[in-house]
């Protein structure tokens, strides 16, 4: 079973390199998007939300605040940032507001 901490570019690290990045809050953060009264979130999470169980280690997910109602996951940061997007769209798609990014 594989389970444990991974950088951005979904490599293993130690946790003494996790608790390095976790503290660097640009490393944390893949992207932020305020839509109306809502923001969405991507953050590298660092360590294997699949627990080991998933092909991948999944290690990005998207929340959108302040509902916290859903969450995406993901295995890399190309689809992470991709699936932001989508979020976004969709927040847009619903007439919540106008489009202001702060990554």
């Amino acid at each position: 079973m594989r389970w444990g901490y991974y950088n951005r570019a979904g490599e293993p690290i130690d946790v003494d390199e996790f608790a390095r990045l976790l503290g660097i809050p640009d490393y944390r953060v893949v992207a932020k998007t305020v839509v109306g009264d809502r923001e969405v979130s991507t953050v590298w999470l660092g360590v294997d939300h699949g627990f080991g169980h998933a092909p991948a280690p999944i290690i990005f997910e998207t929340l959108v605040f302040p509902e916290c109602e859903d969450m995406w996951r993901y295995t890399t940061e190309q689809e992470a940032r991709a699936g932001h997007d989508r979020v976004v769209a969709g927040l847009r798609g619903r007439g919540e507001g106008n489009l202001e990014r702060t990554d």
